[in-house]
């Protein structure tokens, strides 16, 4: 019996033993979690480690976790990576905690320009584990469907980061603009417009074209819809983008935009002159309203006006405007040459009437003339009646 009773002694240390240091772990854990101060919290959860780590602590995850968002004094970038991604390793953390530490992890490499295939990956997975929840989702549960959309927009917006930093831009207008119609957040439509400049300024007309698609389907934004347009026009597609054009104009009226769509017009007219009178009227509107371009717009629409209505002649009647005037000239010149310095009395019956045939002549082709410059007139004053009609359409005075 003695024996017996001295074996149970000598076991019970061995079975305890582990618990007893167990329970030290999680004491110490809990501790480190309860203090307020960063700096010391951050050391208590490092000495938590050191003493812990590897020992099958419950909560070594959530101390590496914590290590990796606590903002604390000489925390650098590579110590939240190191702690961030040994959290992830070491798994067992809840979603949303995941989502964070994801989320800072592809963050922090985008900026250092480097690992930016992990960066986008990170950023993929906290869409993934965020939609995974977010189904899984009850009603009165601590995190609302609200909640993990923005886990999933700002995975979208991380994924986004890192493709454009890896110079995919198209990738990157694609998750921006997921990102935005989740958040609505302007700074993602700040995002979206800048990399709409890169993809335009280096010509890349296609790849814009292909981006602000996507975005403009999500944002129904007018700069995303202006730039769109403006690849379409680019890559020959006129149609589509002068639809565009007019739904931008439609929602907001611009002079860029009027202009844009008189160009686009402009050039229709040349092989359909029905276009013609729509050319010239937005072209119009573009001469008050857009002053970088008011002069081009300007001449464009006379040009069109002046030269696409044949019904007008115009070139024809300057042309014979200018052949009167220098025929009265010649006719002018040749009648002082030969009786300027006479006096009619000293004529004989020939000269007198042969003055009198040239002087008739001379009075004709003023009258020709006149006529001429009478029907010009009523050109220019059918083109100012346009004008005037654009500016009351515009509520110009």
């Amino acid at each position: 019996m003695r024996t017996k009773i001295l074996l149970l002694i000598a076991i019970v240390p061995l079975l305890f033993g582990p618990i007893f240091a167990q329970n030290e772990c999680d004491d110490s854990y809990v501790r480190a979690m309860t203090e307020k101060n960063p700096a010391q919290q951050a050391q208590l959860l490092k000495d938590f480690l050191a003493k812990c780590a590897g020992k099958g602590s419950q909560y070594e995850n959530f101390a590496n976790a914590n290590l990796s968002l606590l903002n604390y004094p000489g925390k650098t970038p590579a110590e939240a990576v190191s702690y961030g991604e040994k959290a992830i390793s070491l798994g067992g953390l809840d979603d949303l905690s995941k989502c964070q530490i994801l989320l800072q992890l592809s963050a922090l490499y985008s900026q250092s320009g480097q690992n930016l295939e992990k960066a986008k990956s990170y950023g993929l997975q906290v869409t993934e584990v965020a939609k995974a929840a977010k189904s899984k989702e009850t009603e009165g549960a601590t995190t609302s469907a609200g909640q993990w959309n923005k886990m999933i927009g700002a995975g979208y917006f991380t994924m986004g980061q890192a493709q454009e930093k890896a110079k995919d831009y198209k990738g990157a207008v694609d998750s921006y603009a997921n990102s935005y119609s989740l958040l609505k957040n302007p700074q993602i439509m700040a995002s979206i417009k800048k990399l709409g400049k890169t993809l335009y300024d280096a010509k890349a007309y296609d790849d814009a074209e292909k981006a602000f698609k996507t975005a403009y389907t999500i944002t129904k934004d007018n700069d995303i819809a202006g730039v769109y347009a403006q690849s379409l026009y680019r890559n020959n597609k006129d149609a589509e983008a002068l639809a565009l054009f007019k739904e931008i104009y439609g929602r907001q009226k611009s002079g860029e935009t009027a202009y844009n769509i008189g160009i686009i017009l402009a050039k229709e007219a040349k092989t359909n002159p029905a276009a013609t009178s729509e050319a010239i009227r937005y072209l119009l509107e573009a001469s008050f309203t857009y002053p970088a371009k008011s002069q081009e717009a300007m001449k464009l629409a006379e040009t069109l006006f002046f030269l696409n209505n044949k019904e007008l002649k115009y070139n024809e009647t300057v042309s014979e405007i200018l052949a009167k005037g220098k025929k009265i000239e010649e006719l002018t010149s040749a009648y002082n040459t030969k009786f300027g310095n006479k006096d009619e009395e000293d004529l004989s019956d020939g000269e007198k009437s042969e003055m009198k045939t040239m002087l008739a002549n001379i009075e004709a082709e003023k009258k020709a003339l006149e006529k001429l410059q009478s029907e010009q007139n009523m050109a220019i004053a059918k083109f100012n009646k346009l004008l005037d009609d654009a500016k009351l359409r515009l509520g110009i005075k």
